[in-house]
């Protein structure tokens, strides 16, 4: 069996709150903020859930920059800047590491994956090679559908030994994809792969053995999988499809 200390990247995030954090305003001033000194991290795959606007991609977001990655995506070599609208909560946030590094990293958020790809391809003619560097693929990011492309980053660009952070992946995957995807993930885990993921996907959360963590106005707690609203309202809407639609659709 393997050692689980030993594939730790991220142990923990610290949130300090010191000079510069004003309660009174966005993003200090979220409720999920104001209970939230720690996040411990699995070893291998951690989970964020929530309702919208309850601060999980502000969280995610900040936990990437954090550690260094660009706020709009990709690993610690890119820099480009589309639009700055990331917030300052990455400044108040102190990573906890392990001793072992990370071979690679990268961070991956739905909402601007489109201006990563942009990047990529700018990157690729800057270097006066094919329209897409071998690492992405055989065809352009851009020439790909938004699931495909999502899946040849992940299979021709994620190589294990790494942390990964991503927000929303469920948003260019169909469910048959989303099942790709987890059994991908499980090939990068297996290769000493850390995840930290934020999803509404009742499918992506059934990862066996994650951590997840409900993010609310409570904080940021622990909670099994079939305690999820996203696995209990689904649940609920496959089994009783015509019931619910009725008592929604009433006049």
């Amino acid at each position: 069996m393997r050692s689980i200390d030993a594939e730790h990247y991220w142990l923990e995030a610290r949130f300090e709150r010191r000079e510069g954090w004003d309660d009174g305003v966005y993003p200090f001033n979220l409720p999920v903020l104001r209970k939230t000194e720690t996040i411990t991290f699995h070893p291998r795959v951690t989970f964020l859930v929530g309702e919208n606007g309850a601060g999980k991609s502000t969280l995610i977001e900040a936990l990437a920059v954090a550690w260094g990655f660009n706020p709009e995506g990709g690993n610690k070599n890119f820099g480009f800047d589309t639009r700055a609208s990331h917030s300052p909560l990455h400044r108040f946030v102190r990573p906890v590491r392990s001793t072992r590094r990370a071979r690679e990293g990268f961070f991956l958020r739905a909402e601007s994956y489109f201006n990563l790809a942009t990047e990529i391809e700018r990157l690729d003619s800057e270097w006066g090679g094919p329209p897409v560097a071998p690492s992405f693929g055989k065809r352009a990011l851009h020439e790909q559908s938004h699931g495909e492309s999502f899946m040849a980053l992940m299979d021709n660009k994620l190589h294990g030994d790494g942390l990964y952070i991503f927000d929303e992946p469920e948003a260019a995957l169909s469910p048959t994809r989303q099942l790709t995807f987890l059994a991908r993930l499980n090939e990068l885990v297996n290769q000493r792969s850390q995840f930290i993921i934020a999803t509404h996907s009742p499918i992506i959360l059934g990862y066996p053995n994650a951590w997840i963590y409900q993010v609310s106005d409570h904080g940021v707690d622990r909670i099994e999988y079939e305690d999820t609203d996203h696995y209990q309202v689904t649940r609920n809407f496959l089994l009783r499809r015509e019931m619910m639609l009725d008592v929604l659709m009433k006049e």
